[in-house]
């Protein structure tokens, strides 16, 4: 297979970066264009990202750097040099939903970051491991949108990544309600510690809009497609509080949860080693070889040590005991900018390129 043209739109950001790092040498995919406002058009992408490279231990890739930033604007010429976008742009929701479906009409494929058609009912919010089947929503998308290739799919919010797909392998119990309290690292919100001094040596319980999308987006995952639609599902109901931490990569959950079908902790350890998701997801270029890991001692996981679990797209799990009010309680976590955003979209991408949709 010829590799397919990709452009990354946002691409001087921090996922957008973090997009240009995992694709610069991807076997399926090659990056032509970098997009981004208008105050970085017309410069070369190391002259645009100077300054504010935040992939500390990665050099910005030769195939990119001296490639000349485009501006995201420009939609036709762009769509004409790309077989498919991943987007990870900075703007406000309604310009973002605008341009995405502006560049789904010009038949270019959107894999996006960003939360902006979260919430549009034709469009799949993918976890690839977990609810591949809703790509089969896209046909429906393109009727709307009246083109044959164009589409947009979606990648859901990082805090989730955690959790969710510790509950998907104990879905034969039937979890019912859950309490989850995130803490989130600095990335999630583009920033560094240079860039926000104020976050260190402090925490910050309030992420805007962090824990809507902690408690609902599960339930658009979990859904089913009824007719065009995707119809979220209504359980389990979580209560999520979000919180900032002075980490650099890597959201923790803590978690509580109770089941309709209580297991015993054997059968949940036996549950999360075995789960190897949907496999339509496994023997992609970016899928882990071990999705879920358990990790023995009171004091595992932790961020710094266990977030590049799997090239930072495995889910370290631990501290599995019974709760006094729910059943049970345990510690995820997962790496926002590589399993939370760029590394699950592009996930994501070749689940999509293998089934045929780009």
């Amino acid at each position: 297979m010829s590799r397919l043209k990709v452009g990354v739109l946002g691409a001087t950001g921090m996922v957008g970066q973090r997009f240009v790092t995992l694709l610069a040498d991807h076997p399926w995919y090659e990056i032509t264009v970098v997009a981004a406002s208008p105050r970085s058009a017309g410069k070369t992408y190391r002259e645009a990202v100077k300054g504010r490279w935040a992939q500390c231990d990665l050099p910005i890739p030769a195939t990119v750097s001296d490639l000349v930033v485009q501006d995201v604007r420009e939609i036709d010429a762009i769509a004409s040099q790309v077989d498919f976008v991943c987007c990870a742009l900075d703007m406000e929701k309604e310009e973002i939903y605008n341009l995405e479906e502006a560049y789904a009409k010009a038949e270019t494929p959107v894999i996006s970051n960003n939360s902006a058609h979260r919430w549009t009912p034709d469009v799949p919010m993918l976890l690839p491991e977990i609810n591949p089947q809703h790509a089969e929503i896209i046909p429906a998308q393109r009727k709307r949108l009246g083109v044959q290739r164009g589409f947009i799919a979606v990648k859901p919010n990082c805090s989730i990544q955690p959790y969710v797909p510790a509950f998907q392998a104990l879905a034969e119990f039937e979890p019912t309600t859950a309490s989850v309290c995130t803490y989130q690292a600095i990335s999630g919100a583009g920033k560094t510690f240079e860039t926000w001094p104020e976050m260190i040596d402090n925490v910050i319980p309030y992420i805007g809009g962090e824990e809507d999308k902690s408690e609902n987006e599960p339930h658009k995952i979990w859904g089913k497609i009824v007719k065009d639609e995707i119809v979220p599902r209504r359980s389990p109901i979580i209560s999520a509080q979000c919180v900032r931490v002075p980490v650099t990569d890597g959201h923790m959950a803590a978690v509580s949860v109770s089941f309709d079908k209580k297991p015993t902790a054997e059968d949940i350890l036996s549950c999360w080693q075995d789960y190897e998701g949907d496999n339509r997801a496994t023997g992609l270029p970016s899928s882990p070889k071990t999705f879920l890991a358990y990790i023995e001692g009171d004091d595992r996981p932790q961020t710094r040590t266990d977030r590049d679990a799997e090239n930072g797209m495995g889910i370290t799990l631990g501290r599995l005991r019974e709760d006094n009010l729910f059943d049970y309680k345990f510690i995820a976590l997962s790496h926002n900018t590589v399993r939370g955003a760029a590394g699950g979209a592009v996930l994501m991408a070749e689940l999509l390129t293998r089934e045929g949709y780009i």
